[in-house]
């Protein structure tokens, strides 16, 4: 046989060889392409997001097959119309606002918890005579109109405010020492002090007894379609929480700074702090602690179903518990 003739033989019987082989591994063995995920967040990046960048930085969601984009929010971030729409797949919001969103028709539903307690509250200034909720009557609020705790106070203390739609900003409760705002405590509280004003006294809802949930909430579509993908991500998401808690929250922290220039180490140590003394993630029932992260109570959702339903803003019966939310794809609380 001639040189060539030889040499074009053994080459085509190495490639058949190799073809083959290439044939009979078995695709399991092949790396399986990442699972895109789509998470819009209800604000700008913080510490309130902590446990989701810290999932991201250390790499839990990479090691359960996802490629998760963390996409910040804002005042017009319509985090409920994207989710719906599956514009994005996951959205950060309040238990109230996706109640009152799901009873007009939007496919959504909670599937952990952000907050076992939602920290929005009322910023009192220290001089303030306003001590209580009751102490509200007459006075001038800054607050989003819709702000749903407004209609609670209403009800149930039989306060009526008047209300300055709210711009995002601490200036004006920096320039009266009777203005009583609309806040976050692990936000605004520290912004007041650090541009001059002094420490706000806060008056929580759930000192009123509304104990709305921050929750992540995905559109019904997807979790019908994708309930793999879901559980893993929630796995990641937990421990991603407790390792911020328990971890050293650096890495998360200079992440959240790429996107959000106006937070620094100390703002982002300082609600951290906040969000561990008050129990946020973990809860201050007698069920709380790390194995309660993003757990979801359907007696907490059937109870702040019937507050909004006493104060007009959802029709009895338009939602129950089993339509607004679902514990099936958290790890099961130990």
């Amino acid at each position: 046989m001639k040189p060539t003739l030889y040499a074009l033989v053994v080459l085509t019987t190495a490639l058949v060889s190799v073809a083959n082989v290439t044939a009979a591994t078995p695709a399991s063995t092949a790396k399986q392409p990442l699972t895109k995920i789509t998470l819009q967040l209800d604000w700008v990046a913080e510490p309130q997001h902590g446990g989701i960048y810290q999932a991201q930085v250390r790499g839990f969601f990479a090691a359960e097959g996802l490629d998760v984009t963390i996409v910040p929010g804002g005042p017009n971030a319509f985090v409920t119309q994207k989710v719906a729409t599956n514009q994005a797949q996951l959205g950060q919001g309040d238990s109230t606002d996706l109640l009152q969103k799901i009873a007009v028709g939007l496919p959504l539903l909670s599937v952990a918890a952000v907050f076992q307690d939602d920290p929005s509250g009322l910023l009192i200034n220290p001089s303030s005579s306003v001590r209580r909720f009751e102490d509200l009557q007459g006075k001038t609020v800054i607050a989003r109109p819709e702000w749903t705790f407004l209609a609670l106070l209403k009800k149930k203390y039989g306060v009526t405010v008047n209300v300055v739609p709210q711009s995002f900003s601490v200036a004006a409760f920096l320039g009266d020492k009777e203005a009583i705002q609309q806040g976050y405590f692990i936000a605004e509280p520290y912004f007041i002090e650090k541009a001059g004003g002094a420490k706000p006294r806060f008056l929580s809802s759930w000192d009123a007894g509304f104990r709305a949930y921050a929750v992540l909430f995905t559109n019904r579509k997807f979790a019908r379609e994708n309930p793999e993908a879901l559980r893993a991500f929630m796995r990641a998401y937990v421990k991603g929480w407790r390792d911020y808690l328990e971890g050293d929250p650096t890495a998360a922290h200079a992440a959240m700074k790429l996107t959000n220039s106006s937070i620094d180490d100390t703002f982002a140590l300082a609600s951290r702090q906040l969000i561990l003394d008050e129990k946020l993630v973990t809860g201050r029932d007698a069920d709380g602690g790390l194995a309660n992260i993003g757990q979801l109570s359907t007696r907490r959702f059937a109870t702040q179903i019937t507050q909004l339903e006493e104060i007009g803003l959802l029709a009895k019966g338009k939602v129950t518990p089993a339509q607004a939310m679902t514990t099936e794809f958290l790890p099961p609380s130990k």
